[in-house]
């Protein structure tokens, strides 16, 4: 990327510590992804999750947690690494992980968070294994049940779900890619590369009919973003494809920030996410494309743009501060 592009400082990262430490404990308010079987069903939400009972849902705390753990290994002596350290020592033991995957192993929860809790929580392993602590280990049985749910839903899955809010298949793809390759998982990496190409090698002049009011991805953009992680060195000649007025940045709604009016509407709020994970997603697809591509001068500023209209946002109402530092790091980590 050039001079001025986008870069995580210490600063910065302090300060997305600061606002995860903050949340990930908060256990109020909740909301829930639960269904009551019966009535021993009702009771504290911490009971079921005593690791991921914070940050207004059980996903934003696992990537909560993400967070942490990312900026732990980028910044090790920033001021909250001693705190991040002994809150991971005391959540990711054997004991809460059995119980948090015995609520996994429910009749009643086999829709659990599908599929963006099942991505986020692989990509928390991903980053816990790229730590030489125990957590990776000990979060192990939770990580092996989601990618088993992996195994399970995607053969039967004949359509890809094209959304930009939690139903997203793609950003669950992309997320689970990651943890894949970090651990090694060759059976489930062939069965994201096989799902991804069933669902989306032959898409063409994308017309990007975006954003809708609620979206925190974009649906083109977290597409393409899979693909590119699908298909490596073959994803220039599908972007091309895909995108092939990018350069002339068109569709131009990939090129503009959504507008907030209303940060304090959760659902509004998520328009910040759409910013800042758009920006995520031009970042990686620029660094994709062979040099003297004409669209990555567009893509790099398309980056940018995003990431300045949503980054002073990342702290304040609540709705948009249990979850948005993680997708800000997500387009700022190296």
């Amino acid at each position: 990327m050039p001079s001025g592009a986008i870069q995580l400082t210490l600063d910065q990262a302090a300060t997305f510590a600061t606002i995860a430490l903050g949340h990930v404990r908060r256990p109020w308010p909740h909301k829930a992804d639960h269904v009551f079987m019966s009535e021993a069903d009702v009771a504290p939400h911490q009971q079921f999750h005593p690791i991921f009972y914070g940050s207004f849902d059980w996903h934003s705390c696992v990537h909560g947690y993400w967070t942490l753990a990312t900026l732990l290994r980028l910044f090790p002596d920033m001021p909250s690494a001693p705190a991040i350290r002994v809150l991971f020592d005391d959540a990711f033991t054997p004991a809460k992980v059995a119980v948090e995957r015995a609520y996994l192993d429910r009749p009643g929860s086999r829709g659990f968070e599908r599929p963006y809790g099942w991505g986020w929580l692989l990509m928390l392993q991903a980053e816990l294994l790229r730590h030489e602590d125990d957590w990776s280990a000990h979060l192990a049985p939770l990580a092996e049940g989601f990618a088993q749910r992996f195994h399970a839903y995607l053969p039967l899955a004949t359509y890809p779900v094209r959304t930009g809010v939690h139903s997203s298949t793609s950003f669950a793809i992309a997320l689970a890619l990651e943890y894949a390759e970090e651990a090694a998982d060759d059976a489930l990496a062939a069965l994201l590369i096989e799902t991804a190409g069933r669902w989306h090698a032959a898409d063409a002049d994308c017309q990007a009919w975006e954003p809708s009011g609620e979206d925190f991805l974009s649906p083109a953009l977290i597409e393409a973003e899979a693909m590119r992680r699908v298909l490596g060195p073959d994803f220039p000649a599908w972007f091309d494809r895909f995108l092939p007025r990018a350069a002339q940045r068109h569709p131009a709604t990939l090129f503009t920030p959504a507008t907030v009016t209303d940060r304090t509407d959760g659902k509004i709020a998520h328009l910040d996410g759409l910013n800042l994970s758009r920006a995520w997603c031009w970042k990686n697809i620029a660094a994709a494309l062979p040099e003297g591509h004409p669209a990555i001068a567009v893509a790099r500023e398309a980056a940018e743009t995003h990431l300045a209209a949503s980054l002073p946002h990342v702290a304040g109402d609540y709705m948009g501060e249990h979850w948005l530092a993680s997708f800000a790091l997500l387009a700022m980590r190296p």
